[in-house]
């Protein structure tokens, strides 16, 4: 049973914000208290964050569908909602996040390091925050927001700085559990080695990571076995160390060849030219390994490579080992680049961005597309004619009238918000700009002006009865 996950696909879902709420002041000996509607509360962030315990992406494979709190709505007496609880998922030190073209979105490298995968959506505002001098008393709110959906890739790439690699049953695993206190599965059997291990050596002044990276075949660097998977976890390491059998049963293997073969499947895959290489010839506690290894070592030094003659087993020339991959790890890492200090890069909008574009499409549709318009549509309640109204107002004022306009919009043309998936459909009328003349003095609460006079009220009354009794005569009782 798989135990060790370096690749999930992760379906992500923010908390939805919460509903403004609605409501008018009431209380004894002072029912005209005016609105007092509370905001929604925010949604739910999901947020990845880099924990060194967790080691492998097991845990999302399982459950790849990951959804944060929704924001609850806001309530009267000016109560907002309580926000939604961020969902913080841990990954482990060398996570990729991309989106499903493949582009990367965030490397996560580093303890304490943090991505917002999906964000979550802004709470609707209440009546009482919609309250203006011109609209006393709101009867609508703004709709919470929809938190952002989607789809990631999370792939682990091991970040360490020494990787050994080579055929299976080399004696990686018997090589790093004797330079370091890691205790890796080993048995003499072709992918005993599932997982990478990591551990952790001291030379001297030098502490460096080793990942024993899982034995590689002829046409790993096309999918073969298990290679994609394998060679991804040497992208980060500074240094290869190929670690060869002098020792092996196989007779159509040599060390010089499958350091050979290693090496085509490295350059294939690309990107791992520059790392300085090493080689170690393992095994030579056994007879034939020994002479095998004083035989091949002349060649492999001809071509540039420092190389080593170890037995993990017998516990030879180790010592010499760890102290020259020290050496490499330390050049290494100063030959690195030094991280600049993070700039903020400011870009201020140009003048003339209107925060909105108005394209006419191939079946004669305006498209409205900006994120101030998208938004108020998404937080519109299209139950409420005074709501409509405050949106005609809202988009109005941005000018979206006027470049409908420009663009040619004539009464009756239909008029999109937002993109092809998810638009409010509707038949432009150029009257929309005046959406708050349409509904009269909107938002404002006639129980909240001052008393009329009582002969005032008695005159009203009067004309109401005169003109019912008017409408009788006309056209008989009502059926």
């Amino acid at each position: 049973m798989t135990t060790f996950v370096d690749r999930v696909e992760l379906h992500v879902a923010a908390g939805n914000g919460g509903h403004g709420c609605a409501s008018v002041h009431r209380e004894k000996f002072k029912p005209l208290g005016g609105p007092d509607g509370g905001n929604g509360g925010r949604g739910g962030d999901v947020v990845l964050t880099v924990e060194q315990s967790v080691t492998t992406l097991l845990e999302y494979h399982h459950s790849p569908h990951r959804k944060a709190t929704n924001g609850k709505p806001g309530e009267g007496g000016n109560r907002s909602g309580k926000d939604g609880q961020d969902l913080v998922l841990p990954v482990p030190d060398g996570t990729v996040v991309l989106d499903k073209q493949g582009n990367v979105l965030a490397d996560l490298v580093g303890q304490g390091t943090t991505f917002v995968a999906a964000q979550g959506g802004r709470g609707g505002l209440g009546n009482a925050a919609l309250a203006s001098a011109r609209r006393k008393a709101p009867g609508f709110a703004l709709l919470g927001e929809p938190g952002q959906t989607g789809d990631i890739v999370l792939e682990l790439k091991t970040v360490a700085d020494v990787a050994l690699v080579g055929y299976p049953s080399a004696g990686k695993s018997s090589l790093i559990s004797v330079l370091s206190a890691a205790k890796p599965k080993i048995a003499d059997y072709p992918f005993t080695t599932l997982v990478p291990n990591l551990g952790v050596v001291t030379a001297g002044s030098t502490v460096y990571t080793v990942a024993d990276v899982p034995g590689l075949i002829p046409g790993a660097s096309q999918g073969r076995g298990l290679g994609l998977e394998f060679l991804r976890h040497v992208e980060r390491c500074s240094v290869l160390v190929h670690v060869l059998d002098t020792a092996t049963l196989e007779s159509e293997r040599d060390p010089v060849s499958d350091l050979d073969i290693i090496e085509e499947e490295l350059k294939i895959y690309g990107g791992l030219g520059d790392r300085p290489r090493i080689v170690v010839l393992n095994k030579i506690d056994v007879p034939d390994g020994k002479e095998l290894a004083e035989m091949v070592r002349p060649d492999l030094e001809a071509r540039g490579y420092q190389v080593f003659e170890v037995s993990a087993v017998a516990h030879t020339g180790l010592r010499e080992l760890s102290y020259a991959l020290a050496d490499v790890v330390a050049k290494a890492r100063a030959a690195r680049p030094k991280e600049e200090a993070t700039r903020i890069v400011i870009r201020p909008k140009a003048v003339d961005d209107a925060g909105f574009t108005v394209t006419l499409e191939e079946d004669g549709l305006f498209r409205v597309r900006g994120e101030k318009p998208e938004r108020w549509v998404r937080q519109t309640d299209f139950n409420n004619d005074e709501a409509v109204g405050y949106l005609a107002d809202r988009l109005n004022r941005l000018g979206v009238e006027e470049e409908l306009m420009k663009a040619g919009a004539r009464a009756g043309d239909g008029v999109a918000i937002g993109s092809e998936d998810d638009a409010v459909v509707f038949d432009w009328e150029p009257t929309m700009m005046a959406g708050a003349e349409m509904l009269g003095r909107r938002g404002e609460d006639h129980r909240m002006e001052a008393p009329r006079p009582a002969a005032q009220r008695r005159k009203d009354r009067q004309a109401e009865r005169d003109e019912a009794d008017q409408e009788f005569r006309e056209f008989g009782p009502f059926q």
